[in-house]
Order: C-alpha cells, then sequence, then structure tokens
C-alpha cells in the first residue's frame, strides 16, 4: 500500500522520477542526492513501511538479497575500501523520512563519513536480565 504524502513512496513507485541503479516489483534502489560518499545508495520498498517495526519477513529477506547484490555491484564498480549499511528506526535514531528505507554507503580513505559510538559497558548481569526480557517477546 502507497501513502499518498510519502516522498519515497512517491519515488519507489515512480510517481517522481529518480536516478535508479536497480528495480524491481517489490523495491527501488536509487542514488541519494545528497550523498555521504560516491556510490550512496538507498534501497526504497515500493509499499509503505514507516520503520523496522512494519517490516514483513518477505520484504525484509528482499530487501537485503537486494542489499548484497548492489553491495557486490558498488564493490566490483567503485575503488571503495568499505561500505556501510544503515538503516534508521525513529527520529532519536536518526531517521529523517518515515519510510522504511535502507542506505549502502561506500567508504574511503579519508572520506568525511562519521558513523559510530563510544562505547558502553554492561555487566554480564545485567545482559542475562536483557536477554531474558527481550527473549520473551520473540
Amino acid at each position: 500500500m502507497k501513502k499518498d504524502d510519502c516522498i519515497f513512496c512517491k519515488i519507489a513507485n515512480g510517481i517522481i522520477p529518480a536516478n535508479a541503479l536497480y528495480e524491481d516489483d517489490t523495491v527501488k534502489v536509487i542514488f541519494d542526492v545528497g550523498p555521504a560518499s560516491e556510490g550512496h545508495v538507498l534501497i526504497l520498498p515500493k509499499e509503505h513501511f514507516d520503520s523496522i517495526y512494519m517490516l514483513d519477513d518477505e520484504t525484509a529477506a528482499h530487501i537485503f538479497k537486494v542489499a548484497v547484490k548492489v553491495a557486490k555491484a558498488l564493490q566490483k564498480a567503485l575503488p571503495l575500501e568499505g561500505l556501510n549499511v544503515v538503516q534508521n528506526n525513529g527520529k532519536m535514531a536518526g531517521q529523517t523520512v518515515f519510510h522504511f528505507h535502507m542506505h549502502l554507503i561506500p567508504r574511503y580513505q579519508g572520506d568525511t563519513v562519521n558513523i559510530g559510538w563510544k562505547p558502553g559497558e554492561i555487566t554480564p548481569e545485567q545482559i542475562d536480565a536483557l536477554k531474558e526480557k527481550v527473549a520473551a517477546e520473540l
């Protein structure tokens, strides 16, 4: 289902033109118009999902298969030295367009891409408590 006011629904479904790299019945892969690095692409499902929490298993699996296919093509075509797969969910996580999308960001020596965090600390007991709480929901 498409959402009438969603820019990524319009792009993924051809209502707004985009520089598509790859397309099938489920997704469209486009070059990011504000790239973090050369070759930065977005994988957009054609169906609207606000975030990862709404994705069905079949669509999620297909998106990741396409991510692998496109990542291999980027690796062969560009002199990249690494690749980040980024997917943000919710405003706190940096999501700015509330249509699920996955970024493939090629990495190059000396680039200015900044993805990371300061490692925290956790005890084995805290991990056990978290594991019990989350596993109950699986």
